[in-house]
């Protein structure tokens, strides 16, 4: 009788390690299939939760995926997407972006609602009657699962703008670079001909000074008859008659 308790006692205990292995690994699953732009999916709060709720949920959900107690092959990933997203809603800057994204979303969300409730007599009467109908809509599945999903939009769009906006900015970086070594090469190329031009400067006054005393060079070969001066008074060259018939 005492060993079969004793067994039931071990299955049982085998049967509840079972389930909490598959709960981690479930858990893991739901982390990584998260939307990579809201921290609060990750720790999967509402989007109203405080600081507190965020450090709370953190240590929950981290425990249950922490790759020392998780079999799970992805358990150390989900770890760390679990860190990010904490350190995000921690951050008062980062925070305050996201809330931003989340009102406009709600407001965009509630305006659209607002214009099909002028449709809708009865539910137009039930929100003059009742001053709690818009906030009761508000706190109902459908609508935070819209809001959910519109969250999404927003924060999609805004990164795709994020990412356009660096990379324009890393393009004018590299044309500004580019520019900037072209330049550079440039006045290199020039300093360098001013220099070999420096550098040839007594071998150029050299031969000008060559060039001066010796005046122009005849070619080889060439015979060059005397030079007659018109002021030689001596008329030293005469040039002979020719010789006709």
């Amino acid at each position: 009788m005492g060993e079969t308790t004793a067994d039931e006692d071990l299955l049982l205990k085998n049967f509840f390690a079972e389930v909490s292995e598959v709960e981690r690994d479930n858990e893991v699953v739901r982390i990584l299939a998260c939307f990579k732009l809201n921290p609060f999916e990750y720790l999967n709060l509402p989007f109203d939760a405080s600081p507190e709720d965020v450090k709370k949920q953190y240590r929950k959900l981290s425990l249950l995926v922490h790759p020392d107690k998780c079999k799970h092959p992805q358990a150390k990933e989900a770890f760390g997407a679990l860190a990010k997203a904490q350190q995000l809603l921690l951050d008062t800057q980062e925070r305050d972006y996201i809330q931003s994204q989340v009102k406009a979303a709600k407001d965009e969300l509630l305006v659209k609602w607002r214009k099909q409730l002028k449709k809708d007599t009865a539910s137009k009467i039930k929100s003059l009657v009742d001053e709690k109908f818009e906030e009761q809509y508000e706190k109902s599945g459908e609508f935070q699962q819209q809001l959910k999903l519109k969250v999404r939009e927003l924060l999609t769009e805004q990164e795709w703008r994020r990412r356009k906006m660096a990379m324009r900015i890393s393009e004018e970086e590299g044309r500004l670079k580019k520019d900037e070594e072209e330049q550079k090469e440039m006045w290199k190329k020039k300093r360098e001909h001013e220099e070999q031009w420096e550098g040839t400067r007594e071998q150029r006054v050299s031969s000008w000074r060559d060039f001066m005393k010796s005046g122009k060079k005849a070619k080889k070969g060439e015979i060059r008859p005397p030079k007659l001066k018109t002021e030689d008074p001596n008329k030293s060259y005469v040039q002979r008659p020719v010789k006709r018939g």
